[in-house]
């Protein structure tokens, strides 16, 4: 399916990613009442990180994804599980019955759709008293490693910035009208990477290449300098999962 932010070209990279934080998780589910046997509908599935951790509960999955790169790799993924099924659809358009879901989610991919429509739409296929939830990994800035990838970052691109990402999502919930209170959740994740991996996982930062334009490689070669020059096999990256959830009215 064709959509105005193509991911076909980093599908591969993303699978270098880190997950969710499992703690932000167990609140989510804990503070939705969700529970094994449940119908969830992760929508920007991906490669499946999201995915996975929702099957890794027990749920019965609905995975939509529109790019068919993201969509392979994400079957691949969940492979395993038979509590999985996959379909080509966008935030927007999902393409799922009236009323089907328990919890629908967004990893990393609320900020990329039409996010008033998208709620209407998540509205349409939840159950009554079901619940949205979409959520980000966030690097730590002030990490003194991910501090220096930043400035070679802001060296190149005046300006540069996250976008709607970074953002506070409890405006835009609120102003779809279709939420009861917004609920803020965060937990920690460490996640360790191998040089090659930390630089693959850079090449699919899709923020970033659209902001750098013909910059993109460049850049990419200067965090190469910065990663080969780190005296440890591994690189540690501190992320802060940030969720913003909210049950339907």
């Amino acid at each position: 399916m064709k959509t105005e932010w193509d991911y076909t070209n980093l599908a591969k990279a993303y699978l270098k990613r880190a997950t969710y934080s499992s703690d932000a998780i167990d609140t989510l589910f804990e503070l939705a009442k969700i529970k094994a046997g449940d119908t969830a509908c992760d929508v920007g599935a991906g490669v499946a990180h999201l995915t996975k951790e929702l099957l890794s509960r027990d749920l019965q999955v609905t995975a939509v994804e529109p790019n068919d790169e993201m969509r392979k790799y994400g079957k691949l993924e969940t492979s395993a599980s038979a509590n999985v099924t996959w379909f080509e659809g966008t935030g927007e358009q999902t393409g799922q019955a009236d009323q089907a879901f328990d919890l629908v989610t967004f990893g990393s991919s609320f900020n990329v759709t039409d996010r008033l429509v998208t709620l209407a739409e998540t509205k349409r296929i939840l159950k009554p008293n079901g619940w949205f939830a979409c959520m980000w990994n966030h690097r730590d800035l002030d990490d003194p490693f991910q501090h220096e990838i930043e400035s070679i970052i802001k060296s190149h691109i005046d300006g540069y910035n996250y976008g709607t990402r970074r953002e506070d999502q409890t405006e835009v919930i609120n102003q779809s009208g279709l939420f009861e209170d917004v609920h803020y959740i965060e937990g920690q994740v460490e996640h360790y990477q191998t040089k090659e991996d930390l630089i693959e996982a850079w090449r699919s930062h899709a923020t970033l290449e659209r902001q750098a334009g013909d910059k993109f490689s460049a850049i990419i070669d200067a965090i190469q300098a910065l990663v080969d020059g780190y005296p440890e096999d591994k690189i540690k990256v501190p992320y802060t999962t940030r969720m913003w959830c909210a049950k339907l009215k």
